[in-house]
């Protein structure tokens, strides 16, 4: 055999077992998922006068079973949702996350509300699984008059 065969059968015998490889190692797929809301009045309570914030900017960093670190970047929808997923090995599977409100874009709610800041947590779920994080809330520069 010359040595351009040689070097072919080489080629494709080194595809064929990372391809048996690669298909041996099992997948798994994570979610995260929360809301940002806009609190008009303040008060720390859901109530008809408050709103989702479409639009608005959430950082999440996980750290996986193998101690890589993750950072996702997400922007909620027009329902005030932002999801981030992964699918990876489940040797390399998120263990632990934080999430945390980066910026509303809304022209008067910007305030971060006390509590907010962000939520450390283990991610301990089977694969095709989701966890839910607490809304982050934000505020009014001023409290609107129908408020008081």
């Amino acid at each position: 055999m010359d040595s351009q065969k040689r070097k072919m059968v080489m080629g494709l015998f080194v595809l064929a077992l990372t391809t048996v490889i690669v298909s041996n190692v099992k997948a798994w797929t994570g979610e995260i998922h929360g809301r940002v809301v806009c609190d008009v009045c303040g008060d720390s309570s859901i109530g008809p006068e408050d709103h989702v914030l479409e639009g608005a900017e959430v950082a999440v960093l996980c750290i996986t079973k193998s101690g890589e670190v993750l950072n996702y970047q997400a922007f909620t929808n027009a329902k005030g949702m932002y999801t981030v997923a992964e699918t990876m090995p489940e040797s390399d599977r998120w263990d632990a996350c934080l999430a945390r409100p980066i910026r509303s874009f809304h022209e008067h709610c910007t305030h971060l509300g006390g509590g907010s800041a962000g939520v450390k947590f283990t991610y301990n779920h089977p694969s095709g699984y989701f966890h839910t994080v607490k809304p982050f809330v934000y505020r009014h520069g001023s409290v609107p008059t129908y408020c008081m």
